[in-house]
């Protein structure tokens, strides 16, 4: 009878153990990825960084791209984000006002300008955003200003250049400044209104004809916060540490992003 008793307590030990080492190796599989959520303009020095921090801590870094009002609406409806990354202060004030992050860890991480572009190859003779008024200017790609931040920027400029009514019926509108890019890439607009930073990531196939003056449209300050309801709290803070620090701010700036906003 002892020996039955003996032989079944080893089994279920046996099973336990097996079960117990499965559970840590998921948690340890989990705490080596990060979601973050990050507006388009920042894709292409977010995958140099995400690479970089990986190599540095072995943390994989899941990226979701898109614009920075879609990405809050993903995240106000329960979408798994541990590190949101927008391209504007409303959307992130709005996920602060709602409790969805913690303001603590709110720093505004880098800041970017506006111009102009037209196609490599435009014989439109576009110089600055008053000559879009011209009759021979029919397409002006613009990003959606409910939901896209550079397309609210880009309405402000507009607006404060007296331009706003003017280019109403010219502006086609996108879902993302990346679209806007791939307009003017493609030939399919005119011109289009879109970050410094798009523009150089393209130089080869469009042109910057100007830059909007800073005064006339909100500062574009790129804001970074760990979402209160995230998984991964340590890896968001170091992440974020990671973001703010020389080689972070480096990459960014490698990309056209100016400094740290202080």
């Amino acid at each position: 009878m002892k020996i039955k008793f003996l032989f079944i307590f080893l089994i279920f030990s046996l099973c336990s153990c097996g079960k117990n080492t499965t559970v840590s190796n998921n948690e340890i599989d989990a705490a080596k990825n990060l979601t973050v959520s990050a507006a388009i303009s920042l894709k292409d020095a977010f995958d140099e960084i995400g690479s970089a921090y990986q190599t540095k801590s072995g943390v994989k870094i899941n990226f979701n791209y898109g614009a920075s009002g879609a990405l809050q609406q993903q995240i106000e409806n329960g979408a798994p984000v541990d590190v949101f990354a927008s391209a504007g202060e409303a959307q992130m004030d709005a996920l602060e006002k709602g409790g969805f992050i913690n303001s603590d860890s709110r720093r505004d991480f880098v800041w970017n300008s506006l111009v102009l572009i037209v196609p490599k190859n435009s014989t439109l003779n576009i110089k600055t955003f008053n000559d879009l008024r011209k009759s021979e200017v029919k397409k002006i790609a613009v990003g959606n200003s409910k939901t896209v931040p550079a397309g609210q920027y880009a309405a402000e400029s507009l607006t404060n250049a007296n331009l706003g009514d003017a280019l109403q019926n010219k502006l086609i509108s996108a879902e993302n400044v990346r679209q806007v890019l791939d307009y003017v890439v493609r030939g399919e607009v005119d011109a289009g209104i879109v970050y410094a930073t798009d523009a150089q990531a393209a130089k080869n196939s469009v042109n910057v004809v100007a830059a909007a003056d800073e005064n006339s449209h909100s500062p574009i300050t790129y804001p970074l916060a760990i979402i209160k309801d995230g998984k991964q709290k340590q890896a968001a803070y170091a992440f974020t540490n990671f973001l703010l620090s020389e080689t972070g701010q480096n990459i960014l700036r490698k990309y056209g992003f100016n400094g740290a906003a202080k």
